[in-house]
């Protein structure tokens, strides 16, 4: 009963606020496909089809990788979708620079959403030339360990408290049949992998000096050298990892097969679907237990423009929908990243979950990769990484080739 007064209340609210004449279909792309995923976005879906509306769902298979692609040039073959995720940062600037988006500000003007959004950097990403062309639904970290309690007791050592811990481990997990790090073939996933003990082993400031600051002298110094032998204990512990989908490599994780993942807090939606206990099951330390900094990093949506005034004001419906209190609630437990607004009750959240929140709410932050670099440079260097972590380059000549991707970027 409560359940339909819900979606009842919030279907005349949302058609009151926008005035919305009569439903529409509108088709809505993502690359959300694993189990914890389509738990998430079904929520999404289930509170625009309260409205009267229609989701029609878009997933594609493969992650953003092979998603971003299709997406794009559907938007620029004049078959675009209703609405498109993308990652906070830069991945639609040219669509935006095109005139193929639709400006949201008068959506945000009437919902505050500076004044509710935080941090207000996921906003500023979504803004051009002083005009808001996309909605912030999540913050997603991707500097996580996460460990299978089983496999390190099945080993007969501790859970590490931190990843010099884990790489500590490491051979006790090879003698009991474990693998000692889960990691997946995708090439984002060695990326991934990269930024997170980049942060770990260097820390705050030398990650701003880099990637803020653009110091190249500090991007070729010790400092990143020690996170390029850190890459290369990556490099070993996940050797016999011979999966290829992040979700696979969680897997290994939360069946105790593999010690553990790096990746990022999306992880926990799969734990969720297993019936997996934070705490209990599995242990999730943030900064890989070194430097517990995030970074605020996640989705976004982008509302191609349609040219149907009908669909444009059901567009608009749903990014309003988006930003509500509601709605980040429900989305947001399901797909265990970080709410964008802090006016919210998240007391149900996991112990993992409120770990993330209490360091969002201390400020130890930083911007996410796509959002301080081109996609150009993203691509070179994911591209560097994937080949390092299947070759047997060696640190040094993979930091020397980093750098000089990071110049091209300049």
């Amino acid at each position: 009963m409560k359940a339909r007064f819900f979606a009842a209340a919030l279907a005349a609210s949302v058609a009151f606020c926008t005035g919305t004449a009569h439903a529409v279909d509108l088709e809505v792309t993502h690359w959300w496909t694993s189990g914890g995923e389509a738990a998430a976005v079904a929520e999404l879906a289930k509170a625009f089809n309260a409205t009267g509306n229609k989701w029609i769902d878009g997933a594609i298979a493969g992650g953003g990788g092979t998603a971003r692609p299709i997406m794009i040039s559907r938007i620029t073959g004049g078959d675009p979708m209703a609405a498109t995720q993308f990652n906070h940062g830069q991945q639609a600037l040219e669509l935006v620079q095109a005139g193929l988006m639709l400006d949201l500000s008068d959506i945000a003007e009437r919902d505050k959403w500076k004044e509710v959004i935080n941090p207000p950097g996921l906003l500023d990403s979504c803004t051009v030339d002083g005009k808001i062309y996309c909605v912030p639904v999540n913050i997603h970290s991707p500097e996580w360990l996460w460990l299978s309690n089983k496999a390190f007791e099945d080993a007969g050592v501790p859970v590490p408290k931190d990843w010099n811990e884990f790489v500590a481990a490491a051979p006790a997990l090879e003698k009991a049949g474990k693998i000692p790090l889960a990691l997946g073939n995708q090439p984002w996933q060695s990326n991934l992998a990269f930024g997170a003990i980049t942060v770990a082993v260097a820390g705050l400031d030398v990650w701003k000096k880099v990637n803020v600051e653009k110091d190249m002298d500090v991007a070729a110094g010790p400092e990143i050298a020690k996170v390029f032998e850190a890459a290369a204990n990556i490099r070993k512990l996940a050797a016999k990892s011979n999966v290829q989908d992040w979700n696979q490599a969680t897997n290994l994780v939360l069946t105790d097969q593999a010690g553990g993942q790096i990746m990022g807090d999306w992880a926990q939606g799969e734990f969720q679907v297993a019936g997996k206990v934070a705490g209990k099951d599995y242990t999730c330390l943030p900064g890989l237990g070194l430097n517990k900094y995030l970074s605020t990093g996640g989705d976004a949506f982008y509302f191609p423009k349609l040219n149907d005034p009908a669909k444009e004001a059901a567009q608009k419906e749903l990014a309003a929908l988006m930003v509500s209190q509601q709605v980040q609630v429900a989305f947001n437990l399901k797909k265990g990243s970080l709410p964008i607004r802090g006016d919210i009750d998240m007391s149900t959240a996991n112990d993992c979950m409120k770990q993330g929140l209490e360091i969002l709410a201390g400020g130890n932050i930083i911007p996410s990769g796509d959002q301080v670099w081109s996609p150009d440079v993203q691509k070179q260097n994911e591209d560097l990484l994937v080949e390092f972590f299947k070759s047997e380059m060696t640190p040094a000549d993979a930091q020397a080739k980093w750098v000089e991707n990071l110049k091209s970027g300049g």
